[in-house]
């Protein structure tokens, strides 16, 4: 055994209990003490031993090879991107160097940017951190500003919940992004400190994080009900800022000439001086908002 955490065990034990004996193709007979399958009809359907498997959620051997792993992504049922990120956790080398811990910060010429855009623009860390953010981005929501953590805000604060027509749909890929940005690197102080706190504070945070569902966010669509300006619909788009270590801008936009293009025309006109990170810009005044809301 060993002190190394876990990774492909929890991953597979998670997986696992999400999986139905119907959705497996077996017959669902007498009570069933998982919520899901069984070891046992894992390794069956896998076509592997059972002992084999347990040793492999147990995390007494790390090292299966990939068809083996491809043999039970099918029997869990795990897309392309799960898929992936399986193959991830037994590729992490535990002799590789670790990241020393940082304090993100903004490209300077990236935060210069966002004055310039006329939509709201922000730049978010990792774990969702805001680093930097335009007068734009903090009229669609306060809480879009230099010391905020989306994170902390989308589960925890009340207003900014109701903000979200789609909380569930929001919260649910927030979580999802996050896994997959954070894969195996989870002794970054930051991180333990973030995960802790909404586990603690947050019912919500606690399901979607234990089902280990990973997924890249991409350009959507997001509908919001803004106190002002009452429901708009935007597209979301994510742009990763080369040079940096899972740095990214963020840009909501409305589709030309439509009432939603309005609205945020009206925001944008009632903004005001950019709430830009300075020469200090970074994540040191993570604020707390009060708990309440869905959970």
């Amino acid at each position: 055994m060993t002190d190394k955490p876990n990774h492909l065990g929890e991953y597979l034990r998670a997986r696992r209990e999400l999986v139905t004996a119907e959705q497996a193709g077996l017959a669902d007979v007498g009570r069933r003490r998982v919520s899901g399958l069984r070891r046992e009809e894992v390794a069956m359907l896998a076509g592997i031993s059972v002992d084999y498997y347990l040793r492999l959620e147990r995390g007494r051997d790390r090292n299966p090879s990939v068809q083996v792993l491809r043999s039970i992504a099918r029997v869990l049922q795990l897309d392309d991107e799960h898929m992936t990120y399986l193959l991830s956790l037994v590729a992490d080398d535990p002799r590789r160097t670790r990241r020393r811990p940082r304090r993100e910060t903004a490209p300077a010429s990236t935060a210069k940017l966002l004055s310039a855009l006329p939509h709201p623009a922000f730049v978010e860390g990792r774990y969702f951190d805001i680093l930097a953010a335009n007068a734009t981005a903090t009229a669609l929501s306060p809480r879009l500003s230099v010391g905020g953590n989306q994170l902390l805000d989308v589960f925890l604060d009340p207003a900014e919940q109701t903000l979200h027509l789609d909380w569930d749909g929001t919260t649910k890929c927030y979580v999802a992004s996050l896994r997959r940005s954070v894969g195996t690197d989870t002794d970054d102080q930051r991180f333990i400190e973030l995960i802790g706190e909404l586990s603690l504070a947050s019912p919500r945070f606690r399901t979607l994080w234990n089902r280990h569902d990973v997924s890249t966010q991409r350009g959507t669509s997001v509908p919001f009900d803004h106190p002002q300006v009452g429901e708009m619909r935007l597209h979301r788009e994510r742009l990763a800022i080369s040079g940096t270590d899972g740095i990214t801008l963020v840009i909501y936009h409305a589709e030309a000439g439509s009432a939603d293009a309005e609205k945020l025309a009206l925001l944008g006109s009632s903004a005001l001086t950019p709430t830009e990170s300075s020469s200090d810009n970074g994540i040191s005044r993570i604020r707390r908002p009060s708990v309440g809301g869905h959970d």
